[in-house]
């Protein structure tokens, strides 16, 4: 009896952990089960309701990827060339049936702001709050030329050979696009279609009134109107295009009429005569030298440009306008962003104390009069301070 005894409990534990064994692969394969419907699901959910993982298209308020391109005469442009306007990127193929519709609605809009670039020009003055509109296209040069002359579009149109700066946009059809700030951020989500797009071009459009607005240029917290009178005007240091460096506050004890130029910038080259004439009758040309050879005394008044983009620019324009006042250069908008506004000509007038003693004059003419005005008020000594 013993004999059979050995080889059955021997059977039945074998079959025993079998079972267990088959139990446990079960309960496995339905764990794995479980985990992969609970993700369909969620998928689903997320498919229904528009809460997919990963937002489409780049995020507002990050910054708009730079690049540089092709305009159509085969100039390159990059997208920092814009900064200090607002802009709307467009992506663009004219091989696209809905992109070849744009062109003659592009050319419709209201006047576009003067491109910083050989653009045509519309002879008309741009509406305000209209973005220029930027497009990047594909294709040929000649066939986009001809498109966008055959219509008149006087926008700028950049060339890119396939998809190498649609892809970093997330911009993986046309046409699509963005409203980028004057800061270079990203200011709408990614739009499609030609009609979101023409919408955003308009100045104050239903897309930025509405589906926009909480992240509109309107609503954006940097200040863009100019810093009041009787503000500490904010500290800066900059090379100089002579050489060395100036900051703002070491010409603390003297008057400042800071200036802001771009030697692009046509009623800046038409203002630039006036301010030497003014620098030569109220600055250091005019304060004769002391007796005995002693070093002149510092100027009652002294004139500070500060320019953008290259040195090279900017010494055409010194050497083509005698300018002999100090002339400092900025990358890009840092300094305006302090001071609150983004135009050229623009100029502040500043006390001996560094507080602006006026506000911001934009233009030719209001520069003109904070010129006037400045150079009448009288120097602040201890004489005559109060």
């Amino acid at each position: 009896m013993n004999s059979f005894l050995v080889p059955g409990l021997v059977l039945t534990w074998v079959v025993v952990l079998g079972s267990c064994w088959f139990g446990w692969q079960l309960l496995r394969q339905n764990g794995r089960m479980l985990l992969r419907i609970e993700a369909l699901e969620k998928r689903l959910d997320q498919s229904e309701f528009g809460e997919a993982s990963e937002p489409s298209g780049l995020p507002i308020d990050s910054v708009a990827p730079e690049f540089e391109l092709p305009d159509l005469a085969g100039e390159r442009v990059s997208l920092s060339r814009f900064r200090g306007q607002p802009l709307l990127l467009s992506f663009f193929n004219p091989a696209c049936g809905f992109c070849r519709d744009l062109p003659p609605r592009l050319a419709a809009l209201p006047p576009q702001p003067a491109p910083p670039l050989g653009a045509g020009e519309s002879g008309r003055s741009p509406a305000q709050g209209t973005p220029l509109v930027l497009v990047v296209s594909t294709g040929e040069a000649e066939n986009n030329r001809k498109l966008f002359t055959e219509h008149k579009v006087a926008c700028p149109v950049l060339l890119q050979k396939e998809m190498e700066v649609a892809a970093p946009y997330k911009a993986h059809g046309t046409p699509t696009g963005y409203l980028i700030n004057p800061d270079g951020k990203i200011a709408s989500e990614l739009t499609v279609g030609g009609e979101a797009l023409l919408a955003l071009a308009r100045p104050q459009g239903p897309a930025l009134a509405g589906r926009f607005s909480n992240r509109s240029l309107a609503r954006s917290k940097i200040k863009r109107d100019g810093l009041k009178a009787g503000t500490l005007a904010p500290d800066f240091r900059l090379p100089r295009l002579d050489g060395g460096e100036l900051s703002l506050k070491e010409l603390r004890g003297r008057r400042v009429l800071l200036v802001f130029s771009d030697p692009e910038c046509g009623p800046c080259n038409a203002l630039a005569p006036q301010l030497e004439k003014f620098y030569r009758e109220t600055g250091r040309h005019s304060r004769p030298p002391s007796p005995g050879g002693e070093e002149a005394p510092a100027p009652a008044l002294e004139l500070v440009m500060i320019s953008r983009r290259e040195p090279k620019e900017n010494r055409a324009k010194v050497k083509e306008h005698g300018l002999t006042f100090p002339l400092v250069v900025q990358q890009h908008w840092e300094i305006p962003r302090t001071y609150a506004m983004f135009a050229t000509p623009m100029a502040y007038f500043i006390d001996e104390a560094g507080i602006i003693a006026h506000d911001v004059a934009v233009g030719v003419e209001p520069i003109l009069a904070l010129m006037a005005m400045a150079g009448r008020m009288p120097v602040e000594t201890p004489s005559n301070a109060s």
